[in-house]
């Protein structure tokens, strides 16, 4: 089998995707991190971290487990504070605002745990108690297209569902900022391009978005900006094309063969790196350009009569990125 992929990855985006994606940013910071440091006792998790997310922009917080995401996040959202540094949300601070700026986040997790025998309008009309604008409610409901399931009981929701009504949750009062953590987790590619058609909608309105994720397509399809954590640092941040770019990452052609072959002394103008083992017959180049070098990789086999068995070519992900930068791989 032979599968030859090479597209930009927004052409895989729908049209609607990429139509809402052409907004404007304001040069106005919604969140801003000066010198922000958590120890917990020999672990340094957050290790002076600066960084300025404006309004309108929405980052991807990537990085493996103990990198250092949740605490940053839970301090941002005021669950944790950090030992030493400052942390501003739209220009308040957490010690003297805390009331006004918990009206102006909103949170969204992995699990939100739901009240099986009451309703969707019986869940959100009791989290609307707890703010200023309970009036939201059809709001929100629009908002993540509930509304024909507002009289169904949550335990008989979906996983795409229940994760709609968790989002709705945390619009209910219209926050300005809303940090997600993982909220596309174990949903099928359906239910997970409902929430991007979702976070797209309140893009438009001006909303910042913070996301954890684990799905390399999910961030670079959503964000603006990526930003890389490792051992409780930043290691890169940017447009993904930015930071292949940045980390001069090319492209990469993976195949496999039908008979052996001993590559010795395989070289050409292009290449940037060749992997080849012996016992699994298969094996990877990186090269600057697939489109001018495949045909001298093809032209190579052919001239050794071997045939191939699979032939991937492919633009490097986020996740070929991290394993350049770290050795181990995001979801490690």
């Amino acid at each position: 089998m032979i599968f030859l992929y090479y597209k930009p990855l927004k052409n895989k985006l729908p049209k609607k995707l990429i139509s809402q994606n052409n907004i404007t940013m304001s040069n106005e910071i919604a969140i801003e991190l000066k010198s922000i440091t958590k120890k917990f006792k020999d672990l340094t998790a957050v290790n002076k971290l600066d960084l300025k997310i404006f309004k309108g922009e929405y980052i991807a917080l990537l990085g493996p487990n103990g990198a250092g995401k949740t605490t940053l996040v839970e301090m941002i959202e005021g669950v944790g504070k950090p030992d030493s540094g400052e942390i501003k949300i739209l220009g308040l601070d957490w010690k003297k605002n805390e009331t006004e700026i918990k009206q102006k986040l909103g949170f969204s997790f992995q699990e939100t745990k739901l009240i099986d025998k009451i309703t969707v309008l019986e869940t959100l009309n009791l989290f609307a108690s707890f703010y200023k604008k309970q009036e939201k409610v059809n709001y929100a409901l629009l908002a993540t297209n509930l509304e024909s399931k507002k009289n169904t009981f949550t335990v008989n929701l979906s996983g795409g569902q229940r994760q709609r009504l968790a989002l709705s949750i945390a619009l209910l009062h219209e926050p300005e900022i809303l940090i997600l953590d993982e909220p596309t987790t174990g949903l099928d590619p359906t239910a997970r391009r409902e929430i991007w058609n979702i976070l797209f909608s309140l893009k438009q309105k001006g909303l910042t978005l913070i996301l954890t994720t684990h799905y390399m397509e999910e961030a670079e399809y959503l964000c603006d900006r990526i930003m890389i954590m490792n051992q409780g640092k930043f290691i890169a941040e940017g447009t993904l094309d930015s930071l292949l770019k940045k980390n001069k990452m090319g492209e990469r052609i993976e195949f496999s063969l039908k008979t052996n072959l001993k590559f010795e002394k395989f070289s050409f103008k292009g290449l940037k790196k060749f992997s080849y083992d012996e016992k699994t017959k298969s094996g990877f180049l990186e090269v600057i350009d697939i489109v001018s070098t495949l045909p001298i990789f093809l032209k190579f086999l052919s001239s050794k009569k071997i045939k191939l068995e699979n032939l991937i070519c492919r633009k490097m992900t986020l996740d070929d990125l991290f394993l350049n930068l770290t050795g181990r791989r995001l979801d490690a």
